[in-house]
């Protein structure tokens, strides 16, 4: 292997949660895009909730049962109790209520209201002790000014429009539809709960990651018994059996499209990328999926910008920039609660090694 290559493969490890972590918001752009025009053809969110994590589970289960069947820890009472809660507040309550406040909103305002998430999960962080700041450190500070950064940037985004820049004339899409998003109150409520039980969910992770280390197996718990509780919550406010019929193409190229890559491949990436780094930092590239929402709507979809969703777009870059920055001087996430057993194995022998040679 050439200088060139090694070279190559020390930046690509050392820069692969961040390289996962990108390609996760893209993936959930196109998401959020494909869901809006589902709910304009009528489009249940609750039964599209429910699919999106049944086709998820069952397109994992299978790799997880024949690949990690001496990976997977014993099932308590304890552990079973933590994976039930694990999709509830990542599934049954967040994605309900998320995907219900794209019905009475748009792609551009939730997409700007996850950007509270990485702040609210850094102070859930360092309320659980799974995050530490040194105040008297620059990177530290970074922590802490690179959070409030992306919360003011937010908020910008959302209470500040400003003067508006028309849309494009020649944009190659319009997702037209008999939706009206006139109910921005109810809206506003769903998104802002929805992003609080969001920031628990990265907590719950962070935490049962930790004892629960099979991640195909922890993917498939949470997708089958996410879709479980969806299904029952479902139930209880849709009423209307003709509810869980696909209507069109769309919705069905939206449900496999979410139940394959958002709920199997996502939430796989999400959770390793979580055992590697920590809760915030896999929170904190939500701003990025807001901007790329902000460009495909102008460009590709032809809707209006504002001058303060731009503001907003830069505080939260620089937001953005800062936390990685400081994220970076902190260890991997694994080695903050011990060295792994291979390592210590490797030390150990090293020392008895020096210890015979010594003698000799």
């Amino acid at each position: 292997m050439t200088n060139n290559e090694q070279t190559f493969w020390v930046v690509y490890e050392k820069f692969k949660p961040h390289l996962f972590m990108v390609l996760v918001q893209v993936a959930l752009v196109l998401q959020y895009f494909l869901v809006e025009a589902s709910f304009n053809n009528g489009m249940d969110p609750h039964v599209f909730v429910t699919y999106r994590h049944a086709i998820g589970g069952i397109v994992v289960l299978p790799f997880a049962y024949f690949l990690e069947r001496e990976a997977r820890p014993k099932l308590t009472m304890t552990m079973f109790m933590g994976l039930f809660l694990l999709p509830l507040f990542g599934i049954g309550l967040t994605l309900n209520m998320f995907f219900a406040s794209l019905k009475y909103t748009t792609p551009s305002f939730v997409t700007s209201m996850i950007n509270t998430i990485s702040s609210i999960t850094f102070i859930f962080a360092i309320g659980f002790r799974l995050e530490a700041i040194d105040v008297k450190s620059p990177r530290g500070l970074a922590k802490i000014v690179g959070t409030v950064l992306s919360l003011t940037g937010a908020l910008i985004m959302i209470l500040y429009k400003g003067h508006t820049i028309q849309s494009l004339k020649g944009a190659p899409f319009h997702l037209g539809g008999k939706m009206a998003h006139n109910n921005w109150i109810k809206g506003t409520i769903l998104t802002v709960v929805s992003c609080i039980s969001w920031s628990l969910w990265y907590i719950l992770q962070a935490i049962i990651v930790k004892k629960y280390p099979a991640k195909l197996s922890l993917t498939a718990w949470i997708n089958c018994i996410g879709a479980s509780q969806s299904a029952v919550f479902t139930v209880l406010v849709q009423r209307k059996p003709r509810a869980w019929f696909l209507t069109s193409s769309v919705e069905l190229c939206c449900i496999l499209y979410a139940g394959v890559i958002c709920g199997g491949l996502l939430i796989y990436i999400q959770i390793w990328t979580m055992a590697q780094k920590g809760p915030v930092f896999v929170s904190m590239f939500n701003p990025l999926g807001t901007i790329l929402v902000s460009m495909l709507a102008y460009f590709v979809l032809g809707e209006q910008l504002h001058i303060g969703s731009i503001l907003g777009v830069l505080i939260v870059i620089m937001g953005l920039y800062l936390l990685v920055w400081g994220k970076e001087a902190d260890r991997d996430y694994k080695s903050q609660e011990s060295f792994p057993a291979h390592v210590e194995e490797k030390d150990c022998k090293t020392q008895i090694q020096t210890s015979v040679t010594e003698e000799a």
